[in-house]
């Protein structure tokens, strides 16, 4: 499509400087960016519904003559005209109107409306419908289906679909190029389907658009899915091309390690830290993804990683999102390399003054050898003198510049660092393949032998004093509990006052209990202070929000009760279950929710209860909340398709890698083409 790339909006009729600035910010410079600005969905405006058939809920096309208007004052003053077209009446209705709207609205004026049909209090209503006079003899209706753009401030529907119109007459002029092999889905030609999408005939199909599922939409999907693979193998091709340092694998110097851990790695652990120890080996950059459910070991494979870089002479960052996992990481690699002399900082953006400059120092001049914290480390006053290997942990919270940024630290005669992003937060294949086609997977998919599952149970809040009773008994006979307090609002201050009021009642209802608190919004010392308490068993209960979902380790923790489970997404409600069951004493996660239930709600906690995979959770979790929300807002991003749909096209992924892979081996003048046809200006995420 090389003619229509490179014609300007500015070329179509209506497109003047301000409408040009405002469709670029939107991604929109050419007009074959608004031939791929598809309709999110599609309003039958092609017939003409008797008000006899109308149905509340539905959109449609109504005729009728107005037999009374006036203005009507109640709750709300509005602007009210009964129409009628011989087969019944039905109101419609104006909160806001003006004096030449109520004149032009006078009884015996003939209007064609199109709105959607409530109940009201005087039978079917429609509200602020789009309406026109006509005359008896007007018959003219749309030919085809409506479409609705995804828009923007300042853009209306009419001038989308104005500009999409003249943009079609280019596209007949101007057929695009094929740039996908013959594929299965492929039932019509480009310019047909980009036709048939944007102005679809009276009678399509509308159930499989609504799904996705039309022939047109496959194949444009499958062409978009292939672009984004193309680009994030780009994006790791340029990466391998800058080379990185070769890190032998150092068997002797795990020997001390794996001696002094108390345990034996499981199959898993050994099958990936192999596969992670063949790759630092290499001299290019690693790029893997290590996924282990709750509890798989994965702290443990980090460590062998970051002894093998420690033991070539190279330093190791270990990168985590709160300051809580990254002090757990701090406390668990302390442990275990302190004695074998390596030296271990610890960088947040809490860290301030004198202490912060003789880290950074000590960084700088290659005195530490492993140094953890948050995403200070990538500031740009932080220097490494000789840095390997990076690890970045639960890397959702990421977004691709983040994890990319601190692997650009190593000195540029050393290409890349290498680099292992880990998550305890299982990525179903689907969204694997999409988010992280530019990583390689490694999962553990065994936990360590003796590890009992959590037993789920759903409990309604009206229960409240049973369950305050439970923890009662389950401290009384030294066991320790979590209580985990949810809010709606992100607000910290507001988790944290409810935070605060629960622990109070707990307090005044189990006065027998050491009762610890730990919120968002307390001081580093604080919380460290709270969660030292708990783990020493000095505090039998532990409240908390949402800040313990990751990171903490307490073995003889055996009961989580979590409020308003119905608040949060599946993967997070089992990072949360994770934080008991890892000790030996069998252990309980209390879903203590709020009724009533919805039968969404009810079918998340069910699934919950029914399973502790983490996988089997994170597919059900796509399925139900999307992938924006599975991966975290940090990657939505990278899920702004245009036409393309998880899970809904789960489907085309085996047959997009077999695409991608034969244009990158045969056709490899087709990737750039494809990746600017999709992802335009919108791929800068790829560009590093």
């Amino acid at each position: 499509m090389t003619g229509i790339a490179a014609i300007s909006v500015r070329e179509l009729r209506g497109v003047g400087p301000k409408l040009a600035e405002k469709l670029a910010d939107y991604g929109i410079r050419e007009i074959e960016d608004l031939l791929f600005h598809l309709p999110l969905r599609y309003q039958d405006r092609t017939r003409v519904t008797p008000i006899a058939a109308a149905r509340e809920g539905v959109d449609l096309v109504l005729e009728g003559e107005v037999k009374v208007s006036d203005i009507v004052y109640g709750k709300r003053r509005s602007l009210v005209a009964r129409i009628q077209d011989g087969s019944g009446t039905l109101t419609l209705r104006f909160f806001h109107f003006s004096a030449a709207q109520k004149n032009n609205l006078r009884p015996g004026t003939r209007l064609r409306c199109f709105g959607q049909v409530r109940r009201g209090g005087n039978g079917l209503e429609m509200y602020h419908p789009e309406y026109r006079q006509i005359e008896t003899t007007d018959r003219e209706l749309d030919e085809t289906l409506t479409p609705i753009y995804p828009t923007t401030a300042g853009i209306g529907q009419n001038q989308w679909r104005n500009l999409c119109r003249q943009a079609i007459v280019y596209l007949k002029r101007d057929q695009p190029r094929e740039l996908l092999p013959v594929t299965k889905y492929q039932a019509m030609g480009l310019t047909d389907a980009l036709i048939y999408l944007h102005s679809p005939p009276p009678n399509a199909a509308l159930e499989l658009l609504r799904e996705g599922a039309h022939p047109a939409q496959l194949q444009l999907a499958l062409e978009e899915l292939v672009a984004h693979n193309l680009s994030l193998h780009r994006l790791r091709q340029q990466h391998q091309r800058e080379g990185a340092p070769a890190l032998s694998a150092s068997p002797e110097a795990l020997m001390p390690l794996l001696a002094n851990l108390g345990f034996e790695l499981t199959a898993a652990q050994q099958r990936v830290a192999a596969e992670i120890a063949k790759d630092l080996a290499q001299p290019w950059p690693m790029l893997r993804l290590l996924q282990g459910d709750v509890g798989s070991g994965k702290t443990v494979i980090a460590a062998c990683a970051a002894l093998q870089a420690i033991a070539n002479g190279y330093q190791v960052a270990i990168m985590a999102p709160t300051e809580i996992l990254a002090e757990q990481h701090w406390r668990s690699f302390s442990s275990w390399f302190e004695p074998l002399g390596i030296q271990i900082d610890w960088l947040t953006g809490r860290l301030k003054g004198k202490k912060r400059k003789q880290t950074s120092e000590r960084i700088a001049a290659g005195e530490t050898a492993l140094v953890v914290g948050t995403h200070a480390l990538f500031q740009d006053d932080v220097e490494f003198a000789k840095l390997g290997l990076v690890i970045v942990d639960e890397q959702h919270r990421f977004g691709v510049h983040q994890r990319l940024a601190l692997t650009e630290k190593t000195r540029p005669e050393l290409g890349r660092a290498h680099q292992l992003v880990m998550t305890a937060t299982p990525i179903p294949r689907t969204l694997s393949m999409v988010a992280y086609a530019d990583l390689d997977c490694s999962i553990i998919d065994e936990l360590p032998p003796g590890r009992l599952p959590v037993s789920t149970v759903l409990i309604d809040s009206n229960r409240r004093d049973q369950v305050v009773e439970r923890v009662a008994n389950a401290c009384g006979e030294g066991r320790q509990a979590y209580w985990v307090c949810t809010l709606i609002e992100e607000s910290d201050l507001l988790q944290a006052q409810a935070a605060e009021a629960v622990a109070a009642q707990l307090r005044e209802q189990l006065p027998q209990l050491e009762i610890g608190l730990i919120h968002g919004r307390m001081k580093p010392l604080e919380k460290e202070a709270a969660m030292a308490a708990f783990k020493a068993g000095n505090t039998a209960l532990l409240v908390a929000t949402t800040v313990i979902e990751v990171g903490v380790d307490v073995p003889n923790a055996s009961l989580m009760i979590i409020e308003n489970p119905e608040r949060l997404g599946l993967a997070q409600l089992h990072q949360l279950r994770g934080r008991v069951g890892r000790g030996s004493a069998a252990s309980h996660c209390v879903l203590l929710y709020q009724t009533p239930l919805s039968a969404n709600g009810k079918a998340r906690l069910t699934v919950l209860r029914e399973s502790s995979d983490g996988f089997v959770i994170a597919e059900k979790d796509l399925q139900l909340r999307g992938p924006g929300e599975v991966l975290g807002t940090r990657q939505t991003g990278l899920m702004e398709f245009r036409v393309a749909q998880l899970p809904a096209h789960a489907h085309l992924l085996d047959q997009v890698q077999v695409v991608a892979s034969n244009i990158i081996d045969a056709h490899p003048e087709l990737l750039e083409p494809l990746i600017k046809r999709w992802t335009g200006s919108s791929s800068e995420f790829a560009k590093v």
